[in-house]
């Protein structure tokens, strides 16, 4: 038996709470627009499923009771945040003084790319799927489901983040601002990587 009632709103309200990939989402609407965004969010909904596979295998309450396998990913969680975050800083000091949404570096792949990276490296996403799905079923098939239904309320909540982000890029917004939001985007890369750092997910 799988509890919907019970599993949506947990589902909406961890994928509405403001996390690395959500802010990735929102950045990638402001500074290369909704296209490249919605490319982005693609890139993170294929690591879930590959998490959400692993769960649905088993092999995900195996990796999340390692100690040491949660403890690899959390550290390249870590210096992947930190990577993101100081090359935001930079971006940040070489902005274009033209108005609007920039074209990404590199077309579309790189943005895809980034955001799976970011997904598929977070030890958190992971003890999600191995141990939040299993609570809301008592079927093998009903974590299939579970997870295909959260990667829709993902997918929702993420093309809202796209929303807000391509509404502040959107108009013509002013370099200086520009500048700031993506110097605001780099200071909390890093934030995040210090809290996943110091975070006892082992």
């Amino acid at each position: 038996m799988t509890n919907w009632a019970g599993f949506l709103p947990a589902a909406l309200l961890v994928s509405l709470i403001p996390g690395a990939n959500q802010l990735l989402g929102l950045t990638n609407a402001v500074r290369h627009g909704p296209g490249h965004a919605l490319a982005g969010v693609g890139g993170r909904l294929a690591a879930f499923t590959v998490l959400i596979g692993l769960a649905v295998a088993g092999l995900g309450a195996a990796l999340a009771a390692s100690a040491t396998a949660l403890t690899v990913i959390k550290w390249v969680g870590v210096a992947y945040l930190l990577w993101i975050g100081i090359g935001s800083l930079r971006q940040a000091r070489r902005l274009p003084e033209a108005d609007g949404p920039a074209p990404a570096p590199g077309g579309w792949w790189p943005v895809v790319a980034h955001e799976f990276a970011v997904a598929i490296s977070n030890p958190k996403a992971l003890l999600l799927f191995a141990a939040l799905l299993p609570q809301f079923t008592t079927e093998a098939s009903g974590l299939a489901l579970l997870g295909l239904a959260y990667l829709v309320v993902e997918l929702v909540v993420g093309l809202g983040y796209i929303a807000a982000g391509t509404w502040l890029g959107a108009g013509g917004i002013r370099p200086r601002v520009r500048r700031r939001i993506a110097f605001g985007s780099g200071l909390s890369f890093l934030g995040l990587a210090g809290l996943l750092a110091v975070d006892e997910v082992a």
